[in-house]
């Protein structure tokens, strides 16, 4: 593997883990299911993006980059349905007081 694949598997490990660290500081479960859609389609984006690097058949290439397609139109799609049936069911908003803003 090369120093790009490197710095770019570096990077996505970041993502996660400051991404995990603010899931645990919100409060609602809306806006968790938000930021951990992010966290997942952008780790998961830079990880395939890094193996893209590292490989070196241009196949293999092809398919992680449709893959990364796949990944970039149905996470977003799948987050938008877990939060519209939280919503459905009528999951509440939970209020932050004055001193948690």
């Amino acid at each position: 593997m090369n120093v790009v694949a490197y710095i770019i598997l570096i990077i996505s490990w970041f993502f996660i883990i400051f991404g995990m660290i603010a899931i645990f500081a919100l409060k609602n479960l809306y806006t968790r299911i938000l930021t951990a859609a992010t966290i997942d389609t952008v780790a998961s984006f830079l990880v395939l993006f890094a193996l893209i690097f590292a490989s070196w058949q241009f196949e293999y290439g092809i398919r992680l980059f449709i893959l990364i397609i796949f990944l970039i139109i149905t996470n977003p799609i799948s987050s938008h349905v877990n939060i519209r049936s939280a919503y459905l069911i009528g999951v509440p908003l939970k209020e932050m007081e004055v001193d948690q803003r």
